[in-house]
């Protein structure tokens, strides 16, 4: 049984494809779809079966492509959708794609009704050098930014991660997803991630499978690492007080990729957790609620 958490939204599609040559047949297509609520920050899971297997499944939303991937054989495909934080209410066209093995495209619009979301405001206070940074530090800032930004840009074409998400420390959330942050003050930004509790040290896992694209310190996040979990879909995990991983390396579900820390912009030692999808921010415990609901569905 699903989680009456998920709202589960079904519609069956009776699609007319024409072959050349060929009279015009029917083919039935069905897709449905489950989220925790169409709003900012939230992973959406489409789910994709067809009467013949498929090459490719897509879906394009909120201006960005979502790649689907199929564990069977090409009947069933699931894609994950995000919804970034930024998302204004209103009703949004969506376009599911689907590739047969002949190289034919089948698409199918339908729209998402996406409604406001309220986030609290955290005050927090940090080193002002945090806040306001020295001159002599913008260059770094900015190259950094630069570089992490074309990480989440490029989108590997193949699936790594497997099955559900996990928690990288076994703290619980001390800040949650969204959060306004005023900095000594001074409204700043949003957060973009979840920090979990968690002493110096503590061991922080790969919530799921992935390669390991930068592991360095940062001047915002300090010691962080980024996991390339395939198909556009990224972890970032910062403030670490040490690397267990460097780039380039292949990591599994569980395996050890750092230790706790409090390196960075922090007021005291713990787990920040970002995850990217197609460059939208979603709330990682989204990421992990809808994949367990998936599993036990």
């Amino acid at each position: 049984m699903i989680s009456p958490c998920a709202k589960i939204m079904s519609i069956m599609i009776i699609l007319t494809m024409l072959q050349p040559s060929i009279a015009a047949s029917q083919d039935e297509f069905a897709y449905a779809h489950k989220e925790r609520s169409l709003q900012p920050g939230e992973l959406i899971v489409f789910e994709v079966r067809s009467p013949g297997p498929l090459r490719e499944v897509s879906v394009a939303a909120f201006g960005r492509t979502f790649y689907g991937f199929t564990e069977d054989d090409g009947r069933k495909w699931v894609a994950l959708v995000g919804i970034d934080l930024d998302t204004k209410p209103g009703r949004y066209g969506i376009r599911i794609s689907a590739t047969d093995r002949k190289g034919i495209v089948t698409a199918v619009d339908d729209t998402l009704a996406i409604t406001a979301k309220e986030f609290p405001t955290r005050k927090l206070a940090v080193d002002e050098k945090y806040v306001s940074p020295p001159a002599n530090v913008l260059a770094r800032i900015e190259k950094e930014r630069e570089r992490v930004n074309g990480i989440f840009a490029h989108v590997s074409p193949d699936k790594i991660w497997q099955g559900e998400f996990i928690n990288p420390v076994p703290g619980k959330v001390i800040s949650a997803f969204g959060k306004r942050s005023m900095y000594n003050g001074r409204l700043r930004s949003s957060h973009t991630g979840v920090d979990f509790r968690g002493g110096v040290g503590t061991p922080i896992k790969a919530p799921n499978a992935g390669v390991v694209v930068l592991a360095e310190d940062l001047y915002y996040s300090g010691k962080t690492v980024i996991l390339d979990h395939g198909q556009g879909l990224y972890s970032y995990l910062g403030h670490m007080s040490a690397f267990s991983v460097k780039e380039g390396d292949r990591v599994e579900k569980g395996d050890l990729v750092g230790k706790v820390g409090a390196t960075g912009r922090v007021t005291g030692p713990h787990l920040h957790w970002t995850v990217r999808l197609a460059g939208s921010r979603i709330d990682p415990v989204s990421l992990v609620d809808l994949l367990r609901i998936g599993r036990k569905g």
